[in-house]
């Protein structure tokens, strides 16, 4: 019944949670990664270019900022600064469980 295609959504792409990391120098270039293959390039681009701006507006504001970590429900971003460019790392977060406390 065509009318019924017409209310269905194609699903979404579900990625994996990453873990691994990428470094970038001070342009945004990715230099090395442990990312899987399969993470796409487009959000590794946008994870780096907001990691840096956040390096460089700490910077510009004189705020020595050399490390950063952001927690997500279910994915952890640390970050370290250098010289311009940073070294970022992506780890999933397992649940809080009495046997799991982070």
């Amino acid at each position: 019944m065509p009318i019924l295609n017409f209310f269905s959504k194609p699903s979404p792409t579900l990625l994996r949670l990453p873990s691994g990391s990428l470094t970038v120098d001070r342009n945004g270039v990715v230099v090395t990664r442990t990312l899987p293959s399969i993470f796409p390039a487009e959000l590794m681009q946008e994870v780096a270019a907001r990691v840096l701006r956040m390096f460089q507006s700490a910077a510009a504001a004189h705020l020595p900022l050399a490390e950063m970590t952001v927690n997500y429900t279910s994915l952890k971003i640390t970050a370290r600064e250098l010289r311009g460019g940073a070294m970022i790392f992506l780890s999933p977060r397992l649940p809080d469980t009495p046997l799991n406390k982070n």
